[in-house]
C-alpha cells in the first residue's frame, strides 16, 4: 500500500479502496479458478471440461505446493503454496464432472492468505471482513478481543499505534491537560 494512504481523506480513500477492489477482482477474475477462504481453510474451484473424471485428472497436494491439471495435457494450475498446509485434511473431488474442488487445511489458522499461489496476483487482506455469521456466533466478551485484534492487526501492518497504545496516549494527554505545570518534554512511556 503506498505510503501517502494515511494522508488521503475519507473520501479519496474509499474511492481508491474501490478503485483497488476493483482491479483485485480482475486480476482474481483471470486466474484459471476461483477460491474463497475463512482463517483456517481454503476453498478453490477449477473449472475442467464437462464429463471430467477423478481417474482424467493428475491433482497433486504437498505441504506448500498444489497442482492441478487433465492428464498428459498442461497443468492447470501450479506452484508454491502462499503458506503451509495440513496434507492430511486436505483433499479434492470432481463436482457434476466439471470442476475439481480443492479443500485446504491451513497450518496457521490465524493467518489470512493473500493468494494461493505465491506467483498469482495478492488481494489486500487488511481489507478481509470475516464471515459476520461467525462473528457475531461469538459471546460478546469473545467478539470485542476477536475485533480488537483485527484492529491491533491492521494497525501494525499499516504502522499505526495499536488500541492500547491510543489508550495510553489519551490518557497521558488528559494528565497533561490537566497538569499543565509539568514538563512531559523528556518523558518515557512504557
Amino acid at each position: 500500500m503506498p505510503d501517502d494512504y494515511d494522508k488521503l481523506t475519507k473520501e479519496e480513500r474509499e474511492v481508491r479502496d474501490k478503485a483497488d477492489r476493483q482491479r483485485e477482482a480482475a486480476e482474481q477474475a483471470g486466474l484459471p479458478y476461483t477460491w474463497k477462504q475463512e482463517l483456517g481453510e481454503v476453498d478453490i474451484v477449477v473449472p475442467v471440461p464437462k464429463g471430467t473424471r477423478g481417474r482424467d485428472l493428475s491433482v497433486v497436494i504437498q505441504k506448500k505446493k498444489l497442482s492441478v491439471g487433465l492428464k498428459g495435457k498442461d497443468k492447470i494450475m501450479e506452484g508454491e503454496l502462499c503458506k503451509d498446509i495440513k496434507v492430511e485434511e486436505s483433499t479434492w473431488m470432481v463436482e457434476d464432472q466439471e470442476a475439481v474442488y480443492i479443500h485446504l487445511e491451513k497450518v496457521n489458522k490465524q493467518q489470512w492468505w493473500e493468494n494461493v499461489l505465491t506467483h498469482h496476483p495478492k488481494i489486500d487482506t487488511t481489507k478481509i471482513q470475516p464471515e459476520n455469521s461467525q462473528l457475531s456466533d461469538l459471546d460478546g466478551e469473545t467478539r470485542g478481543m476477536v475485533e480488537k485484534m483485527m484492529f491491533d492487526n491492521q494497525q501494525k501492518q499499516m504502522g499505526k499505534p495499536t488500541s492500547d497504545e491510543i489508550k495510553k496516549m489519551e490518557t497521558l494527554k488528559k494528565f497533561q491537560e490537566a497538569h499543565p505545570e509539568l514538563d512531559f518534554s523528556n518523558a518515557k512511556i512504557s
